[in-house]
């Protein structure tokens, strides 16, 4: 079962794979050549990577000629779907006796237990019982199967009849009824039964859903001047400062440092903007009035529409703009207009549609494509996706006296996301559905999250409650074969104040196919981002600034959206908080570096043996090795070339088989430890007390004087080459200096050949011919002098 644990814990934590029965009962088979695959039939097959899923359909369309209440004379009707235990009801309408609902039901075949299935036309009452009106009964055996692309199945006006089925009553009931499967259009609107409990609001957000980021784009300001700017204080000309506001987004100028009338600043302001254009820029032109007072001077409000969109790189026309004189009231009208001259401002401003506006970490970019639509390229591959099920979930909320799940799973990739229904009350959930993305790079990555539905109990306390984050799993779409079907169980990892745990595992089906060949190997060639990030790029801090402003506009956007893609849910897809502090990432990092120069190590430490002679054979093959290289210089470099080509076709055989998943023992996350834990989920700014910071502050102190230290003898070791000739030690410089002379000399006169033969075979002498000092070359370096004397 899902919740046993492994004997060794370590593969707990690791990604398998798994063997379902995928897309063998689907029609057209489901395998490449298998019938389907070539001919234009692939749209039938689009559900190849998921297990096929049974359901009874009902739909329920209309009534008519209902027979009306005979106390008040008219009829309020609704139907009640009934199949075993499960019921379900559609609205009701007041006062009509011909109502139209147009609505879907669906049953789990595999928790069907009735052989009839009964629909019932009530009339509802607010004091008594509700009346009965009439019914339609259906045997199960009798249900026609519907398999797409088949038309939706038509339906029929059925005659109501009464309690015992023995004679019809009056008023007919429209509908059809079918079994189908969850590639049925009908499946992501139907009220489901497994979602019977859930009422008021709550009934939106158990289905599945497709949601489109909105379009954003980067709106660059660029303040130039501004002239006849007046403060009230007479006295002095004004310092003067431009405010610039969309939305939420506040940026300010540098305070002009001349006081004038007439400041210059030319100075870029980047903001976030998502289409439809909601927002406007406001900009306010304000004087320094004292230490922490400033004073307006004037106000501009520009909508959207005025600014042009460029693609790329050439200049946008500036424009001058009269702001509005700020404190003149209505009594004041006439003085406004004897005022010859008015404040104006000069700006240059465009909405940039040539550069990818990031609002996810570019580690994990899983769209590259400029905003403006005109600059895509052509897809370069299909990614399908099938979201199979999950196993073992951790129960994450109390229910009735007891823990439980109702999980649903969202995927992101580009500008596409999607969000499974919400299976309820179920720790091994079963979604089987399938999703499809168009690739535009392959050097990109899908990320799929698992949540806990918390917006299940109607309208109230919907403010309060929370979808909570089960586990992340993200897929890098170069890692995986072109046109191989993976199906693997990736286990659910979240990092908790107690350390690393496993909520679970997500069980997927995916497949990545290529469209063109030739443009993916194109592509490898070429920048990952649109050219105009690398011909005007943008400072570290406004990226890190432009991501945190674009993703809270994708989660304000997406959180309006029916149902809603909540907050917490969008900023855990898109890696709100992988900037704040870590001490254990930063471990993490540091020993991922180690890790690097491990193999510049062990290379160093074979040449080492080799150096002394503790495998002779070694040791004169590596001569031999260096005496024909030096005698045909020109093979040095095809020698060079054939070993990396040959090692690779070595590795070859041991190529990983699986894409990678996340690794706890690279992450450090089962060596950190508890305190170390805490401080990574500690609120900015901190909320602990004051020791506990001052201790933190210490240790922080303590390893960033490490880094200091080694940041220090690196740039020590570049100063020492520059002080070679920079005349800083007189005396090492002149003997640097005749020593190039001399090593000039003999360079012209000595054959190359000669003088690496020496080198190689000083280099490779016998450890008889060593000494354990230091050579004289290393100990004149560690002479010279750095710029670390003249520090404070």
């Amino acid at each position: 079962m899902g919740n046993e644990q492994p004997s060794n814990p370590q593969d707990d934590f690791k990604a398998k794979e798994t063997k379902p029965q995928l897309g063998q009962r689907w029609p057209h088979g489901g395998f490449r050549g298998g019938g389907g695959w070539i001919t234009s039939d692939r749209v039938t097959s689009t559900y190849d990577l998921v297990e096929q899923m049974h359901f009874l359909y009902v739909r329920v369309v209309k009534a008519r000629d209902l027979p009306p209440n005979p106390v008040t004379g008219s009829c309020d009707p609704y139907v009640e779907v009934k199949l075993g235990n499960y019921k379900g009801k559609t609205k009701h309408f007041d006062k009509k006796v011909n109502p139209e609902w147009k609505q879907v039901f669906a049953f789990s075949k595999e928790k069907i237990q009735s052989s009839v299935i009964e629909v019932f036309v009530r009339d509802k009452e607010m004091v008594q019982r509700d009346d009965y009106l009439g019914k339609v009964v259906f045997d199960m055996n009798e249900v026609p199967t519907r398999v797409p692309p088949d038309s939706p199945l038509a339906p029929q006006w059925y005659r109501l009849e009464d309690r015992r089925g023995e004679s019809k009553v009056r008023g007919e009931v429209m509908l059809a009824v079918w079994m189908g499967t969850q590639a049925d259009e009908a499946f992501s609107e139907a009220w489901h039964a497994d979602a019977a409990l859930v009422h008021g609001e709550g009934i939106h957000s158990v289905r599945s859903k497709v949601y489109v980021s909105p379009k954003l784009w980067y709106l660059r300001v660029n303040i130039i001047e501004a002239q006849d700017v007046e403060s009230l204080d007479k006295s002095q000309p004004p310092q003067v400062f431009v405010k610039a506001q969309v939305g939420k987004q506040v940026l300010k100028t540098k305070l002009c440092q001349t006081r004038t009338t007439n400041p210059f600043w030319n100075e870029d302001l980047l903001f976030v903007a998502a289409e439809p254009f909601e927002e406007q820029l406001v900009l306010t032109v304000e004087c320094k009035a004292g230490p922490s007072k400033d004073e307006i001077a004037g106000r501009l409000v520009l909508p959207f529409n005025t600014f042009e969109k460029r693609l790329d790189h050439r200049p946008v026309h500036s424009r001058w703009f009269n702001l509005e004189r700020f404190g003149f009231g209505v009594l004041e009208g006439d003085r406004r207009h004897e005022r010859k001259f008015s404040t104006r401002i000069h700006l240059r401003a465009c909405l940039e549609g040539g550069y990818h506006v990031l609002d996810e970490s570019t580690m994990y970019i899983s769209d590259q494509r400029p905003t403006a639509r005109q600059l895509w390229k052509q897809p370069v591959g299909i990614l399908e996706v099938g979201i199979l099920s999950a196993q073992g979930l951790v129960p994450m909320k109390p229910k009735d006296g007891r823990k439980t799940t109702d999980a649903y799973c969202v995927a992101k990739y580009g500008l596409k996301w999607v969000r499974t229904r919400t299976i309820l009350d179920n720790l091994s959930p079963k979604w089987n559905e399938q999703y499809t993305w168009e690739v535009y790079d392959p050097c990109t990555v899908i990320t799929l999250g698992v949540f806990d539905n918390g917006h299940l109990g109607g309208t109230e306390n919907a403010a309060a409650a929370k979808d909570s984050r089960i586990g992340k799993v993200r897929i890098r779409l170069s890692t995986l074969e072109t046109d191989r079907i993976y199906t693997m169980s990736y286990p659910l990892l979240v990092l908790q104040p107690s350390g690393v745990k496993k909520m679970g595992e997500l069980q997927l089906a995916f497949r990545f196919t290529c469209l063109s060949l030739a443009n993916i190997i194109y592509l490898y060639g070429h920048p990952l981002l649109p050219k105009m990030h690398y011909l005007h790029p943008f400072t570290v801090n406004q990226v890190d600034s432009l991501r945190y402003q674009a993703m809270n506009i994708v989660a304000v956007r997406l959180g309006r959206a029916e149902p809603p893609l909540h907050k917490e849910v969008v900023e855990y897809m898109l890696d709100v908080d992988s900037h704040m502090w870590s001490m254990r990432r930063s471990k993490a990092n540091f020993f991922r570096i180690v890790s690097l120069f491990s193999g510049v190590i062990s290379m160093s430490k074979w040449l080492e043996e080799v150096c002394k002679w503790k495998n002779p054979i070694t040791t004169i093959l590596v001569h031999l090795l260096f005496c024909i290289l030096i005698c045909y210089p020109e093979l040095i470099l095809p020698t060079m070339f054939l070993y990396m080509f040959l090692i690779g076709i070595w590795n070859y055989r041991s190529r990983p088989r699986q894409p990678p998943h996340m690794d706890t023992k690279l992450s450090w996350a089962e060596a950190v430890n508890a305190d170390e834990l805490e401080e990574e989920f500690d609120t900015f700014p901190t909320s602990k007390p004051e020791n506990t910071v001052k201790m933190r502050y210490d240790r922080l102190r303590s390893v960033a004087g490490r880094i200091q230290t080694v940041i220090g003898d690196m740039a020590t070791q570049g100063e020492r080459f520059q002080a070679l000739l920079s005349w800083r030690d007189p005396r090492a410089t002149s003997l640097f200096i005749v020593f190039c002379l001399v090593a000039a000399v003999i360079l012209y006169v000595t054959p190359f050949k000669i003088i690496a033969l020496v080198a190689a075979l000083v280099y490779l002498r016998h450890p008889r011919f060593r000494s354990k000092m230091p050579s004289p070359p290393f100990n004149f370096f560690r002479r010279l002098p750095a710029r670390a004397d003249s520090m404070l």
